[in-house]
């Protein structure tokens, strides 16, 4: 924050936060201003139920196969292998917990045990 020599805001930053708060109301008070029911049309509705499932890709993914912004070049990797017990789990059973303990169960003893 800008602060001039006698410890007061000066107009320019004290516009800006006004503005940005005014956005900020209005973007998330949005579909309460409105005075009829708003709806999403049908292929948004569709495209919505992938959006988790490419959320969560798009974050864990890069973590499994890549270090320091590069592709793994080895297979010596726990990443790897707890990746695929995970995945193995959840395809089996479904279970979201089991899957996580199972893929901890394999990627500890590989990175603590022989430093993967």
């Amino acid at each position: 924050m800008s602060v001039g020599s006698s410890g007061t805001t000066d107009s320019w930053t004290l516009a800006v936060i006004v503005g940005l708060a005014c956005v900020t109301v209005l973007t998330r008070c949005f579909f309460f201003i409105l005075d009829r029911p708003w709806g999403l049309p049908d292929w948004a509705h569709r495209a919505l139920h992938y959006a988790p499932v490419a959320a969560l890709a798009a974050v864990i993914i890069p973590e499994i196969v890549m270090t320091q912004g590069h592709l793994i070049s080895t297979w010596q990797d726990a990443r790897l292998y707890g990746a695929a017990a995970g995945a193995a789990y959840y395809f089996r059973r479904r279970g979201v917990l089991g899957t996580m303990m199972a893929g901890m169960a394999v990627y500890l003893p590989l990175h603590v045990g022989l430093g993967w």
